[in-house]
Parts: structure tokens; C-alpha cells; sequence
């Protein structure tokens, strides 16, 4: 099906949301008069038009294999948001075994999970640099999206600079502040205008989604996005003046 509809839109600028199951984007994007689609290996909101493992279709792109990556055109965009569980900025507090779950473990226990918390970071940030490397080799256009609260992996290690840091995601409509980094790949940001007032949106604080569990879990619920910050960032930051992107 994938193959089939990609090969039927070869003059259609269409957007490619990775690791989105929420539609938020997508549907802002599809408001907007862009077609786009989410891709992800969950389906928990019903949005997702691709359930698909994407890391196994990131390490087949690198080993030069078929996968996904080989049905966007250059004049595509790639909107990815990686996974960011193990580089925020609680992690470094989880390989000493100083969170607030870890009290009580013994060093055994402490050692034994950090061990194997240091091979789910390093899995992840391989997967996230060889994401970069089919983009910038395929000459395909993205953008990836992840969070920049501080002390932070990528900011420490990763080799290629954010080209937008979001200090404060309520300044256009959020529901948390949450500074968000954004890098932009075989393409520069947009600078438009937007001149509509805000509409209401409580502000909540990360603290209080981890206290307060939704049926989608806490994770999930910390890190949507409010869909009128998703439709003003693409008309500021990602759309042409022509409207295309």
C-alpha cells in the first residue's frame, strides 16, 4: 500500500511524520492543504496511516537495504520526532541510581540497570545519527524534534547544532514550556509573520503530567503537543510563502 501510494503522487509534496501516532502535525499540516502521513509502530490514538517498525526501516536505509526512506522525494519533508526517553535530562540521575524510583536498590541492582540503560541510550543515539546520515546522503529534506531541557545527551554529544531552540512552548499556544530544540536538514527555517492572537490553553508543568496518569500513560501525555502550536510552528517555521513546503 505504501509503494502504491507513493508512486502514485510523484508531483505531490507530501510530509512524512516519523514516530507521530498522535496526528497532531498531520492534521495541522492537512489543514493547511498539505497532504501528510504519521508513521508509527503504535496505533493508540488511531492516527496512524503507517504501523511501522521505524528503526528497522533506519538501519535497513543505512545498510543501503529497502526500506521507507526510498518512497519520499527530494521535494518531501521528513518531520521526525525521536524518541527522546533516553536523553533527557532525568538520565543522568538514572545511571547513578538517584531517581526517586531507585531508592532502596542495592549497588548490585543500581549497577545492573545502568548497565543496561547505557545500551538503550547508546541503540538509540546510533539510530538517531544514522537517521541523519540517509537524510543528508539521500538529499532528502527533515526536520527532527526533540526536547532541550537541560542537562541533555544530544546537547552534550550530538555533532550537528539545533537551527531552533523553543525556550518556552506557551509563547505560541502550548500547554507546557518544555524547551523544544528542532534541527532542520537539506533545508533552512521559514521566518514568516503570524499575527493572530492566542488562543487559551492551560499551561501545565512536566511535574504535573507525571502526577497526573491519563489512560494514555503519563510518557504519552507529557509529550503531546497542543495542536495550535503545531499549526502556528509549520506556518512560521516550515512553510514557503507560497504556502508549499
Amino acid at each position: 500500500m505504501l509503494n502504491e501510494r507513493t508512486n502514485e503522487r510523484t508531483n505531490e509534496r507530501t510530509v512524512h511524520c516519523l514516530f507521530e501516532q498522535s496526528g497532531t502535525f498531520k492534521n495541522e499540516f492537512r489543514k493547511l492543504g498539505i497532504q501528510a502521513y504519521d508513521y508509527d509502530i503504535l496505533n493508540d490514538f488511531g492516527q496512524t496511516d503507517y504501523q511501522i517498525d521505524l528503526f528497522t526501516e533506519i538501519n535497513n536505509a543505512y545498510d543501503g537495504k529497502k526500506s521507507i526512506f526510498d518512497n519520499i522525494s527530494e521535494n518531501d519533508l521528513i518531520m521526525a520526532f525521536f524518541p527522546c526517553v533516553r536523553f533527557e535530562a532525568k538520565v543522568p540521575l538514572l545511571f547513578r541510581g538517584e531517581s526517586y524510583g531507585q531508592k532502596g536498590w542495592d549497588d548490585l541492582k543500581k549497577l545492573e540497570y545502568s548497565m543496561a540503560l547505557n545500551f538503550e541510550q547508546h541503540e538509540l543515539y546510533q539510530l538517531i545519527c544514522k537517521m541523519f546520515i540517509v537524510a543528508i546522503k539521500s538529499k532528502l529534506k527533515m526536520i527532527v524534534e526533540n526536547p532541550q531541557t537541560q542537562p541533555n545527551y544530544l546537547t552534550m554529544y550530538f555533532p550537528i547544532r539545533p537551527k531552533i531552540i523553543d525556550k518556552d512552548r506557551t509563547q505560541n499556544g502550548d500547554w507546557y514550556k518544555k524547551p523544544t530544540q528542532y534541527w532542520y536538514i537539506n533545508r533552512e527555517p521559514s521566518s514568516n509573520l503570524v499575527f493572530e492572537p492566542l488562543d487559551y490553553a492551560h499551561v501545565y508543568t512536566i511535574a504535573h503530567a507525571e502526577k497526573h496518569e491519563t489512560q494514555r500513560g503519563r510518557k504519552v501525555n507529557r509529550s503531546m503537543i497542543h495542536p495550535q502550536y503545531a499549526n502556528r510552528f509549520i506556518r512560521q517555521f516550515i512553510l514557503n510563502e507560497d504556502g508549499t513546503i
